[in-house]
C-alpha cells in the first residue's frame, strides 16, 4: 500500500489535482490541491477535436501536477471524462501526457464517472445510511446518482455539460432572448427519460458537487447577506433560491455583466448560466426542495477507489461493485450461465498455473473472469458471429461498472478472441491498444480458448486443471469428474491452443489425468 496517492481529473473545464496521504490502509488525508482552468472542451463541433492549444494547456497543467505529486512520492492515478472520452483525436493527449508528463490518464465512462462521484461524496457529507441523490454537472456531461449505504441503485450520465451547453446555446459575449428557453427545452428533453427510475426510487437527500454547483451555492448565500464560508462542503441552498441565482444570471444579459454577480468566480462567468440552468432541470424534474453541496467530488472518488483496489489485490475475484455488473450482464444475456462459470473456473486455474510464465497481474486476472462470464452474450444477439456481438455488447453496455474505458476495451477484445480469428495488427480495435495491452489480449484470449475446449460438452466433465512442465513445452492436464469421457474436451482443447502457445512461445500438449481417453467420434 502506498503512503501518499495523487488523483488527477482531467475534465472538460478544468484539470483538478489532489494529492492524500492514506491512513490505516482505508482512508486518506488531503494534503495538497491544485487546479488549472484549461478548458480542454471549449470550441465547437460538440467536443469532437480536441484543438490543439487546448492540449498544450492541458500537457502544461499535468506536467505541473507530476511534478507537485512528486515532492510527496505520491502514487498519481488520472482520469479523463467527457471531453476526452468523446474527441476523435484523444489518443494524442494521451500520448502527449506519457512521454512529456510522465502520466497515463485513463479515460472513464459517464457512468464509471457517476460511481466513482458518488464514491467521492459519501467522503465529504454524512449520509451513508440515507438514500441519496448526487448530482455532478462537469464542463462536458452530467451524472445523476440515486445511492445508498454505499451502493449505486441507480445512475446515468448525460450529455449536459456547462460548456456544451455554452458552446452551443451562449457562444457570444451577449445572451440571446430565445437562447434561454431553447436550453431549457434541449435539458428537459435530455433528464425526462431518468426521471421516471429517479422516482421509482426516491430519495432522503439531494446532493450536488462540482464547480457549479458550488458557484451556485456562493451566489445563493451571498444573496442572503451572508459571509463566505471558509468551505462550502454541506452548506445548502432551497429550491427558490436557485431560482433567484438563475433569475440574477439570466438577467445579467452579457458575461461582463454576469460577473459582477455577488459571490461568482469571474472566471467562470460565461459558463455559469448554462450549469445553472442544468440544475434547474434536475431540480425541478426530480423534486428536489435543497441541495447540500459537496467538496469531495471524482478526484477523491478515485483517490477511495484506488485504496480499495490495493486493498483487494490479493484477492482472486473481482472488485465487488465490477462483479455484481458483470453477473448482472451475464444474467440478462447469457442462457448458459453454468457453462460460462465453469469456464471461468477453468481459466481461472490456468491463469494462476501458467503465472510464472506470462508474468500478468491481479487485474488481468479479473479481466480474464469477467471475458469468460460474458464470452457469450453475443449469442442473445445472434449464433453466426457471436464473438463479435459479444465484443460489441461489452464495449457498448451502461451496465459494466467499476472498470476503467481502457479495461472494459480490453475484456471486450478478449471476449471477440474466444473464438474464430486470432487476434491481429489489422484489426482496429486490437492495433489502437499499447503493446502491453496487446499481449495482455493475447495471453488471456488464449487461456480463455483452452478453457472454453475443456467444457466443449458444456456438462462440466473437466473438474479441474492444472499445468506442468513437459520436456520443452506445457502439459494441460485435465482431471475428469467420476466416470466422465473428456475425449470431446481433450480434442477441443488442443484444437484451441495455438494462441496461447504462441503468446507464451512454449509447445503445449493436453492431456487427462488418471484415465483411459477414447477417441472422440464424429
Amino acid at each position: 500500500m502506498w503512503e501518499t496517492l495523487a488523483a488527477i481529473d482531467v475534465g472538460t473545464n478544468s484539470i483538478h489535482l489532489v494529492v492524500a496521504r492514506v491512513v490505516d490502509g482505508e482512508r486518506f488525508e488531503v494534503i495538497a490541491e491544485e487546479k488549472d482552468m484549461v478548458r480542454l472542451g471549449q470550441g465547437g463541433g460538440d467536443m469532437k477535436v480536441l484543438a490543439p492549444d487546448a492540449i498544450d494547456r492541458a500537457i502544461a497543467s499535468l506536467t505541473r501536477f507530476k511534478q507537485i505529486a512528486d515532492i510527496d512520492g505520491a502514487f498519481v492515478r488520472a482520469v479523463a471524462t467527457s471531453a476526452t472520452r468523446e474527441a476523435e483525436n484523444h489518443d494524442e493527449l494521451l500520448r502527449r501526457a506519457h512521454d512529456e508528463a510522465d502520466v497515463d490518464i485513463e479515460v472513464i465512462s459517464g457512468l464509471e464517472e457517476a460511481r466513482l462521484i458518488h464514491l467521492g461524496v459519501l467522503q465529504a457529507v454524512p449520509v451513508f445510511d440515507q438514500r441519496i441523490l448526487v448530482c455532478d454537472i462537469g464542463g462536458g456531461s452530467t451524472e445523476v446518482v440515486v445511492g445508498q449505504r454505499g451502493e449505486v441503485l441507480a445512475s446515468r450520465s448525460f450529455k449536459l455539460g456547462a460548456v456544451r451547453l455554452t458552446n452551443r446555446f451562449f457562444p457570444g459575449e451577449r445572451l440571446h432572448p430565445a437562447a434561454l428557453s431553447s436550453a431549457r427545452s434541449h435539458i428537459r428533453s435530455a433528464l425526462s427519460p431518468f426521471v421516471k427510475e429517479v422516482e421509482s426510487h426516491g430519495f432522503d437527500v439531494a446532493i450536488g458537487s462540482s464547480g457549479t454547483i458550488q458557484s451556485v451555492a456562493s451566489m445563493a448565500i451571498a444573496a442572503r447577506g451572508g459571509q463566505p464560508p471558509r468551505t462550502l462542503n454541506r452548506a445548502t441552498f432551497t429550491r427558490d433560491e436557485l431560482a433567484g441565482v438563475v433569475e440574477r444570471l439570466a438577467g445579467a444579459r452579457t458575461v461582463t455583466a454576469r460577473a459582477k454577480v455577488p459571490g461568482l468566480e469571474p472566471k467562470r462567468a460565461d459558463i455559469v448560466l448554462a450549469g445553472a440552468l442544468i440544475l434547474e432541470g434536475i431540480v425541478q424534474s426530480m423534486g428536489v426542495e435543497k441541495v447540500t453541496v459537496s467538496g469531495y467530488a471524482l478526484r477523491e472518488g478515485v483517490l477511495l477507489d484506488t485504496i480499495q483496489r490495493a486493498r483487494g489485490g490479493t484477492l482472486h475475484h473481482l472488485r465487488d461493485v465490477s462483479r455484481r455488473s458483470v453477473r448482472h450482464l451475464s444474467e440478462l444475456m447469457d442462457e448458459e450461465q453454468e457453462h460460462s462459470q465453469q469456464v471461468a473456473y477453468l481459466a481461472l486455474q490456468l491463469f494462476d498455473a501458467t503465472a510464472l510464465l506470462h508474468g500478468l497481474d491481479e487485474g488481468c486476472r479479473e479481466y480474464l473472469e469477467a471475458a469468460a462470464l460474458l464470452a457469450n452474450v453475443g449469442l442473445f444477439i445472434s449464433h453466426s458471429q457471436h464473438h463479435r456481438h459479444s465484443y460489441y455488447v461489452i464495449r457498448n453496455s451502461e451496465r459494466l461498472i467499476g472498470f476503467t474505458d481502457t479495461e472494459i476495451e480490453i475484456i471486450a477484445l478478449v471476449a471477440r478472441y474466444h473464438r474464430k480469428s486470432a487476434p491481429k495488427p489489422s484489426h482496429p480495435e486490437f492495433a489502437a491498444l499499447r503493446p502491453d495491452d496487446q499481449r495482455v489480449v493475447r495471453v488471456l484470449a488464449g487461456l480463455l480458448r483452452i478453457a472454453i475446449g475443456l467444457d466443449r460438452s458444456h456438462e462440466g466433465r473437466v473438474q479441474s486443471v492444472r499445468v506442468r512442465r513437459r520436456g520443452s513445452g506445457l502439459a494441460v492436464e485435465a482431471f475428469p469428474a467420476p466416470d466422465a469421457d473428456v475425449s470431446l474436451e481433450l480434442y477441443a482443447a488442443d484444437e484451441r491452443k495455438q494462441l496461447l502457445e504462441d503468446a507464451l512461445s512454449l509447445p503445449i500438449t493436453v492431456v487427462a489425468v488418471g484415465v483411459d481417453v477414447r477417441e472422440p467420434t464424429a
